[in-house]
């Protein structure tokens, strides 16, 4: 117990000491101090993960009662289960990566300590959000990390790009937690209670009110709930229509990126729905909803990421795609396949992002991809590790034999989503399976374009393009290990023959969901469309960049109208500032101009004006200086008072 509660206690130490101390206690004490402390943490959080894995042994700590009002009580609790104790090793595991690769990547920024102790309360914040056992505690932590993420992103404030890249953030994130807010409101509401054990025990005994009724309208209440839940899912993993803050948050420092917008936050949407699976599972609707928005956010994503330059965007909208897939495998049902994918994808993208960090700080702060190239001999060790991170990305293995990560996890999700037989299963199929083959074609673009052909980079920029120093490099080992093997090692475990077992009773499967186990026995050829399609990708990125260069601007010029839809970003930016920022504006400034200024303002300057120069003016000339005319006064106000009383009390 002492050692579930360390878990979530030291990253907040760790904080602390950081945010406190500051200048105090140095830059090198603030490093090693919080990611010290985030080491022991990530060796905690494996013990525990096999302990809960293995032998089962759950539990929940009670540390202190939060809340407590009438029939509202709120704990906070430490919760370790299958689902939390997975959660907590990608958390921990990551965070601590990115704690030791920051020793190097931002050894030279004037605010050192100020960054680690971001990072340190943001791994807190993540770590409580996982560790939840009630919907407050999991409020809470979730708020947590959307300020810490604002934190991050906004780090370098004296930059307006970051500042505007941090405020749409929260308040695009505003909009997702407002439904997550009326959603628990509303299980509160319902069910009397905001604790996740009897909360899944009612539902699961078919206890929940059937319907209630909505402007006249009879609407189910799971339904409903759910939806509103899956707002709060939707802007805090990115999914479409809620996904405009991602890429904008690359202007954050590069281990921000690996942190929050690979491995951590965007996730907790995909561990939320999971969470709640005991509901979701009784409402079929929202279940396709999910499935659809998932589904549709991996196909727009892939598509974005096919024009970028900037490797960092490139990076993040193939984040946001793959959280798509994760929702989509929750939405079918799949939920082991969600976290599979989760779990792998956390490993080979953090790697992938802070291999690109690798670059950046080899080509000397350069992001654009256009203005790289001719470098894979001057940093071979990023290269090689950037080639792992890409292959457990793109899925590429053979069935039956082996795959890097990701080939095991996307191919399990594909293949749920093809055994749902469903109309919005074979729709997330199939936009799966071209989310694959762009997937595959934009990784190997940036492979091609950040380290092969001739340099297009200055030579001042070529000649000081070096190897990052080995507390950098060391980190990336570690996930590229994970990059390679966790798909292989877990594959059973997670959506395989044990999975049941392995997942206990973290995760609800109702009597009625048999994609789990439909999903082993898909036909040969929906096992190998995955391979095919990750292989026409690759072939296609490497005849259009390494042998046919011209190609990818001859296609740019014929197609322009779809290429600048995808550049754009399918103008989302915008429609938003169309729709929604400009009119705000526009009406802001009317209740600025009309409304503070001229009935606010104007009625506190007519008062002054009316008591200023109109009364203080008449009365001062009651003001004469002779005291015979004051005491004159004085004998009227006596006589008037003294002749009201008589009259109004006098018999």
């Amino acid at each position: 117990m002492t050692l579930d509660v360390a878990i979530v206690a030291l990253p907040l130490l760790g904080a602390l000491i950081a945010g406190i101390g500051n200048r105090h206690i140095g830059d090198h004490a603030a490093q090693w101090i919080t990611s010290g402390l985030m080491l022991a943490v990530m060796v905690i959080s494996w013990i525990t993960f096999f302990d809960v894995t293995g032998s089962g042994n759950t539990r929940t700590t009670e540390l202190f009662t939060w809340f407590e009002t009438g029939s509202f009580r709120a704990a906070w609790a430490v919760r370790i289960d299958q689902l939390s104790a997975v959660m907590l090793i990608v958390v921990t595991t990551v965070s601590a990566m990115v704690h030791v690769y920051s020793i190097g990547y931002m050894h030279h920024d004037k605010s050192v300590p100020r960054f680690m102790a971001y990072l340190s309360f943001f791994t807190f914040c993540m770590l409580m959000l996982v560790t939840a056992d009630n919907f407050i505690q999991m409020f809470f932590g979730w708020e947590g990390v959307g300020l810490s993420s604002y934190l991050l992103i906004g780090f370098w404030y004296d930059r307006p790009t970051a500042n505007a890249a941090a405020i749409k953030a929260f308040l695009v994130n505003r909009v997702g937690d407002f439904g997550f807010a009326l959603g628990i409101m509303g299980v509160y509401l319902v069910f009397n209670t905001v604790e996740f054990k009897p909360l899944f025990d009612t539902i699961i005994a078919g206890q929940t009110p059937p319907t209630f009724n909505f402007l006249g309208y009879e609407v189910d209440t799971l339904t409903a709930l759910c939806l509103l839940l899956f707002v709060g899912a939707m802007g805090k993993s990115a999914q479409l229509f809620l996904h405009t803050w991602l890429p904008d948050a690359m202007e954050g420092p590069t281990p921000v990126s690996a942190l929050i917008h690979a491995a951590t936050m965007v996730t907790a949407g995909v561990f939320m729905v999971c969470r709640l699976s005991p509901m979701f599972e009784y409402a079929p609707y929202a279940k396709e909803v999910v499935t659809v928005v998932g589904a549709s956010t991996a196909f727009f994503a892939a598509t974005v990421g096919l024009t970028q330059n900037d490797i960092k965007r490139v990076i993040a909208y193939s984040t946001c795609s793959q959280l798509g897939y994760m929702f989509f495998a929750a939405g079918v049902g799949a939920y082991g396949a969600a976290m599979f994918h989760l779990f792998t994808h956390a490993f080979f993208k953090a790697l992938l992002f802070l291999c690109a960090g690798s670059v950046i700080h080899a080509m000397s702060g350069e992001q654009d991809m256009r203005k790289m190239g001719g470098i894979y001999k001057l940093i071979p060790t990023t290269y090689t590790l950037m080639w792992i991170g890409n292959i457990a990305l793109a899925g590429v293995g053979i069935p039956g034999v082996f795959g890097f990560a990701g080939f095991y996890s996307k191919d399990s999700i594909l293949e749920s989503a093809f055994a749902a037989h469903s109309s919005v299963g074979m729709y997330a199929f199939w936009l799966g399976i071209i989310g694959a083959v762009m997937t595959a074609f934009y990784s190997w673009r940036l492979i091609y374009m950040t380290f092969h052909n001739k340099p297009r980079a200055s030579h001042d920029v070529m000649h000081h393009v070096h190897e990052s120093p080995w507390v950098m490099l060391a980190p990336l080992f570690v996930l590229a290990a994970g990059a390679i093997l966790t798909g292989f090692v877990w594959h059973e475990s997670f959506v395989g023959s044990e999975m049941e077992h392995f997942w206990g009773q973290a995760i609800h499967f109702a009597s009625t969901n048999e994609v789990p186990h439909h999903a082993h026995d898909v036909p040969l050829w929906v096992k190998l469309l995955p391979l095919a399609a990750g292989l026409i990708g690759i072939l296609f990125a490497t005849y259009a960049y390494l042998v046919q260069k011209g190609l990818p601007a001859a296609i740019a010029g014929a197609l322009k109208p779809l290429y600048l839809m995808s550049y754009n970003k399918w103008y989302f930016d915008e429609l938003y500032d169309a729709i929604f920022v400009n009119p705000i504006k526009v009406f802001g400034r009317f209740l600025w101009k009309k409304g503070d200024g001229a009935i606010v303002d104007g009625a506190v300057d007519g008062f002054a004006w009316l008591t200023g120069e109109w009364f203080a003016k008449r009365a001062s000339a009651l003001q004469s200086g002779y005291v015979y005319h004051y005491a004159f006064v004085m004998l009227i106000g006596i006589v008037a008072m003294v002749s009201w009383y008589i009259f109004a009390f006098g018999k």
